[in-house]
């Protein structure tokens, strides 16, 4: 396998140029083989120039890994970081993990609360990330550009603290997702799982740059994921308030037996993929003066 790249870092605004540059970041990246060629195949096009890797995912393997960065161009794109996963169906890396249920990680719900009730064990919790930041490394060949949270896990209280801490050790040129939102207060409102994030994500920013840490300058991609959602409509808005090193999330991909299995976002990915690789996003892009950093 390669050496350590250097990492790429998100876009320094001092230096902005007139069009506005932008990380659009396809998450899940091992989740199913479906969606890992999926993501590849918008890579290969260079419509998408990030992705983060679930390296807990059972079909997550040293294939999936080498052709994923046999697409990477050192220091250019895409970039490639971490899924940090602390949720349910997927099960820990490591032997101590607490809690669990049925041998997997709790569900979103409880993880959240255990969090801001601050009943996590910070020991078993800084295990589980250092061994997942370390298959990263053994499966990639190097530490990732990146650290982001399968379902925002990294932003929770105690996650937040202690993901710096491992990643300070052991990826220390990662930089960092968060995950608060741009534009007037007015325009977000109507979110709230939006709003929940931009909360979490202000203690993870303070934090972050006190460590030395970079992050995204702003985040956007979050939607209601059921049959109603139109994701060709929704993607021009995640554009609207973006500035220059912003971020928007997205999870392409196609449907498999293994998809089907492990998580419930399943269609919307396809639309998410048929949006990606038609000509009405680099259009999109042109008109706003946006190109992928």
């Amino acid at each position: 396998m390669s050496q350590i790249h250097e990492s790429i870092v998100p876009t320094d605004t001092s230096s902005a140029t007139p069009a506005r540059k932008i990380w659009l970041c396809a998450d899940d990246y091992g989740i199913a083989p479906a969606v890992s060629r999926a993501i590849r195949d918008l890579i290969g096009q260079r419509r998408i120039n990030a992705t983060s890797v679930m390296v807990v995912a059972p079909s997550f393997n040293r294939a999936e890994a080498d052709a994923l960065e046999g697409l990477r161009v050192p220091g250019e794109r895409p970039a490639i970081g971490l899924h940090l996963t602390l949720s349910a169906p997927f099960q820990p890396l490591s032997a101590d993990f607490t809690p669990l249920t049925n041998e997997a990680f709790p569900a979103l719900g409880m993880l959240l609360a255990r969090a801001c009730l601050r009943q996590l064990n910070q020991e078993p919790l800084r295990a589980e990330i250092a061994a997942q930041l370390r298959r990263f490394t053994q499966l990639l060949g190097r530490a990732p550009d990146f650290i982001d949270g399968h379902q925002h896990v990294h932003i929770f209280p105690q996650i937040r603290d202690a993901l710096l801490a491992v990643a300070r050790e052991l990826s220390p040129n990662a930089w960092i997702r968060q995950c608060g939102r741009a534009g007037p207060l007015a325009n977000r409102i109507g979110d709230p799982k939006g709003l929940l994030l931009d909360l979490l994500s202000r203690r993870l920013r303070a934090r972050a740059a006190t460590l030395g840490f970079k992050t995204n300058t702003a985040f956007a991609g979050t939607y209601a994921f059921n049959g109603r959602a139109d994701f060709t409509a929704l993607f021009p808005r995640f554009l609207q308030w973006l500035p220059d090193g912003g971020l928007v999330m997205c999870h392409p991909g196609t449907v498999d037996a293994e998809l089907q299995r492990l998580d419930p976002l399943t269609t919307l990915r396809e639309q998410e993929y048929a949006y990606f690789s038609g000509e009405a996003f680099p259009q999109l892009l042109a008109s706003r003066g946006i190109s992928l950093a």
